[in-house]
């Protein structure tokens, strides 16, 4: 079976890139073909899928608004119902066909959309993080920011706001938005084709030390890694600062492969099953190891694939970490095609770090705690290009001036 990844924070505990991907980012998850044994009828479940028609035939004879009544939206109001009740809620979901065919296309590196990633947090839409060079990036709307209306309609769950939001490139949407500060402002956004940059890096003026950022296990990324790191060897750099802030997470495959640029043995993860059996997945061999003294940030939007790496690299002893608890994905999570191309993604699997630590709805606190201030936005390679270092000391980015005194 072969390794994807959208991070599967759907609904209350979710991360989405909005407009691409209608549910979730990236989330590890591998495409599987439907188990005969799955889509069987148990023995014992007959009575509740008795119990479930009667509630359609109900619904269609009696609803009064019978324009809503969809037979579609009913099926697949209660499938993802009862993925719902797992309480896997974040991880483990149901995908419509739309949603299936964003998600594979975020896998490509490519979105349409205003480009945020929001969760779902105390009957509110909140940013978690805008995607790097994105028309919501542009705009000025930074992570904590609580998305209230669309177009004037007002919104309190991610579903309605994903439906309101995404769309296709060229077109127009108005959030209003409430700031950290109480202040609502109103946001018009033009979506747009959004080139997902994965793999950026600056060497920070009057120093040594490279700013490495990766925001996400994309398809390929490795190949933009070894093309960065041979950079800044060539730079002279003495220290790294691996920036997986706000990264979502990506595929598997490119989370071991990542890892193993910069240990040489050991294990990258553990992946245990249903039965509690644990099999151990290694670090890949004959790769070209980077040496150079490194430190990670780390934020609660880093997940999924990017948590796998924090974690196998503090297990190591390679590097510290730096910022604030990850998001806590840690689930295989298997993809599951349905007959209409919609998809159950289902979690079958728990992540643990190398030396056996819990990921899933716990996160990895960093080895240094560090918060960054509400309303400052993380500073980004990609921003620092000609700034100077006293511009980048008062940057007011707390983590990353962090990172840099961990280097001698």
């Amino acid at each position: 079976m072969k390794s994807l990844r959208t991070l599967g924070l759907i609904v209350l505990a979710l991360l989405l890139f909005i407009g691409g991907i209608g549910t979730g980012v990236f989330i590890d998850k591998q495409n599987a073909k439907p188990n005969p044994n799955t889509v069987t009828v148990q023995p014992g479940t007959a009575a509740d899928f008795q119990l479930m028609n009667e509630a359609w035939g109900l619904i269609k004879s009696n609803y009064v608004d019978q324009s809503a009544v969809k037979p579609t939206n009913l099926t697949y109001g209660a499938i993802g119902g009862m993925v719902d009740a797992l309480g896997d809620t974040g991880h483990s979901t149901f995908l419509s066909p739309t949603e299936v065919q964003q998600a594979n296309d975020s896998n490509q590196g490519q979105l349409q959309g205003v480009g945020l990633q929001v969760q779902a947090k105390n009957g509110n839409v909140v940013v978690v993080a805008p995607i790097d060079g994105s028309p919501a990036q542009k705009a000025g709307i930074v992570s904590g920011d609580i998305i209230t209306q669309v177009d004037g309609k007002p919104v309190t769950d991610v579903v309605t706001a994903v439906t309101l939001i995404r769309g296709t490139a060229g077109t127009s949407v108005t959030l209003t938005i409430l700031d950290a500060a109480g202040n609502t402002k109103t946001v018009p956004l033009v979506r747009a084709v959004i080139n997902l940059v994965n793999v950026a890096w600056n060497m920070l003026p009057g120093t040594t030390i490279a700013h490495l950022r990766l925001a996400s296990f994309a398809a390929n990324v490795t190949g933009e890694l070894d093309t960065a790191l041979s950079a800044i060897k060539a730079q002279g750099a003495t220290g790294i600062i691996l920036d997986l802030r706000d990264n979502p997470g990506g595929l598997l495959d490119q989370a071991v492969a990542v890892t193993s640029r910069f240990i040489s043995k050991g294990n990258v993860i553990q992946e245990k099953d249903i039965n509690g059996k644990i099999t151990t997945i290694p670090v890949l061999k004959g790769i070209p190891v980077t040496n150079t003294s490194m430190v990670i940030l780390v934020n609660q939007g880093t997940a999924s694939a990017a948590e796998i790496v924090v974690g196998a690299l503090e297990d190591a002893g390679r590097a510290r970490s730096i910022g604030e608890t990850t998001f806590g994905t840690g689930t295989v999570l298997v993809q599951f095609p349905l007959s209409d191309h919609s998809a159950l993604v289902l979690a079958i699997q728990e992540w643990l770090t190398p030396s056996g630590k819990t990921i899933w709805h716990t996160g990895l606190t960093p080895d240094t705690v560090v918060a960054l201030p509400t309303g400052v936005t993380p500073l980004f390679p990609q921003a620092e290009k000609g700034m100077t270092q006293a511009q980048i000391q008062s940057s007011g980015d707390p983590q990353l001036l962090a990172a840099l005194k961990a280097f001698p």
